[in-house]
């Protein structure tokens, strides 16, 4: 009976709801048509606080804006998961539609709307910072005159807020 109180006190207790996060990212694009320029890209993501935790298991929204050395730029909103696995390790995905905008006529994507896909490995350093290793997809999933695609693969550095 004594240990009643105590064992409601835990169960009643609130679980640490996880943190919102800023991830900036460096890499390289890799792009489908021949005439395209690839080059470096960077990226910042936002995500914030996931509206279904389950275990080791968060889904959540979030928004991604990137850039490239040849001044492409992509803007897009969706969903983002991440799974723990092992003592620090985890997964991501994400898959954000948005607008893509080429400055340069070789590196067009067939349309302004793209939707980007992401899935990442990475590394928990502390409680508030990890890395991670994604490869990234951009498509206008044959939406537009054409759908050459663009890959990037990405360094990526986690901040829990």
């Amino acid at each position: 009976m004594k240990h009643i109180p105590l064992c409601a006190a835990m169960i009643a207790a609130p679980l640490a709801a996880p943190a919102q996060e800023v991830i900036l990212g460096a890499g390289f694009t890799d792009f489908s048509a021949d005439e395209a320029q690839d080059t470096a890209v960077i990226s910042l993501d936002y995500h914030h606080r996931p509206f279904l935790s389950n275990g080791r298991f968060d889904l959540g929204l979030g928004g991604a804006l990137e850039i490239d050395a040849e001044a492409d730029a992509f803007a897009g909103l969706g969903l983002v998961a991440r799974y723990g696995f092992a003592e620090r390790w985890f997964v991501n995905a994400s898959v954000m539609p948005g607008a893509y905008f080429s400055a340069r006529l070789s590196n067009d994507l067939g349309s302004t709307f793209q939707i980007r896909s992401l899935l990442g490995i990475g590394y928990e350093l502390s409680d508030s910072s990890s890395l991670s290793l994604a490869i990234s997809h951009k498509s206008n999933a044959s939406t537009g005159d054409k759908n050459p695609g663009v890959n990037a693969l990405t360094l990526r550095w986690h901040k829990k807020l």
